[in-house]
């Protein structure tokens, strides 16, 4: 069975929400570690466990980039070995070889 197939009917679409989805998950990630903060600022009385609570949200969103960023650069590099682009990409570096004067 070819990978075609083997994918749901609605695979692209789900791809879709889940890259437009980056952004509402920053703001979870950050909004749940401020909550963590409050929290533990208001039953352990320290101060200081509302920035650690805010530092934990912020470190979540910066793992959610990462991830994110791997994910696509993953699926850009199987692009690259395509064999539909190769002819694309050799097109590609001759044009630049011998246009490299026009870009100064």
């Amino acid at each position: 069975m070819s990978e075609e197939k083997e994918r749901p009917k609605y695979g692209k679409i789900i791809e879709g929400a889940e890259q437009l989805s980056l952004g509402v998950s920053i703001v979870v990630a950050i909004l749940i570690g401020v909550g963590l903060g409050i929290l533990m600022r208001r039953y352990f009385g320290y101060e200081w466990l509302f920035w650690l609570g805010v530092f934990w949200g912020v470190a979540a969103a910066i793992l959610n980039i990462r991830k994110a960023y791997v994910k696509q650069k993953a699926e850009l590099d199987k692009l690259k070995e395509d064999p539909r682009y190769k002819h694309y990409n050799q097109t590609n570096q001759s044009k630049d070889e011998d246009d490299w004067d026009e870009k100064y």
